[in-house]
């Protein structure tokens, strides 16, 4: 399994904090992460992930490997800039938000528009027209936001091997 997790690269300690322990608990399922590969919440699931055996991968926006947080395994340099969040994004099988700014919403739009399951933990709410959006299914703590994620994703397969 593949999961992209996304957030700030300027983030609260508390979004680092969750982000790490996301990591730890996708780590302990061998399921590889997704990030952008940089700092903040990319750092903090990296870190996690990897202190619990997972794989890492980085998807870089510029083009020095270099650039990678010390806990990305694979690299993936892409000299494209902010393009590269479609990327991120489309590379995992769920999505899980970890807080972020208008850079991580941009890649929850696209993950929904493409219906990717997108998990949040202390992240963007939305509504449309007033009314409360439920397309972000909302998780309390790490271990509920993997679980939920893993949930969408075997979900998916069982509906693409009925056929729907």
């Amino acid at each position: 399994m593949f999961v992209s997790v996304i957030g700030g690269s300027n983030c609260s300690g508390k979004d680092e904090e969750l982000a790490e322990a996301v990591g730890i608990e996708l780590g302990r399922r061998s399921i590889t992460v997704i990030c952008g590969g940089l700092t903040g919440v990319m750092t903090g699931v990296c870190r996690g992930a990897r202190s619990a055996g997972g794989t890492t991968v980085g998807i870089l926006p510029g083009g020095k490997r270099e650039d990678a947080n010390p806990y990305v395994d694979i690299p993936i340099v892409t000299t494209i800039g902010e393009a590269r969040n479609i990327i991120v994004v489309s590379s995992g099988q769920a999505v899980i938000a970890i807080g972020g700014e208008y850079g991580t919403l941009s890649e929850i739009a696209y993950a929904l528009r493409n219906k990717i399951p997108v998990v949040g933990l202390n992240t963007w709410s939305m509504s449309r027209l007033g009314n409360k959006d439920s397309s972000i299914v909302l998780a309390e703590t790490p271990a509920e936001a993997v679980e939920k994620a893993v949930a969408a994703i075997r979900a998916k397969e069982e509906e693409r091997k009925a056929g729907r």
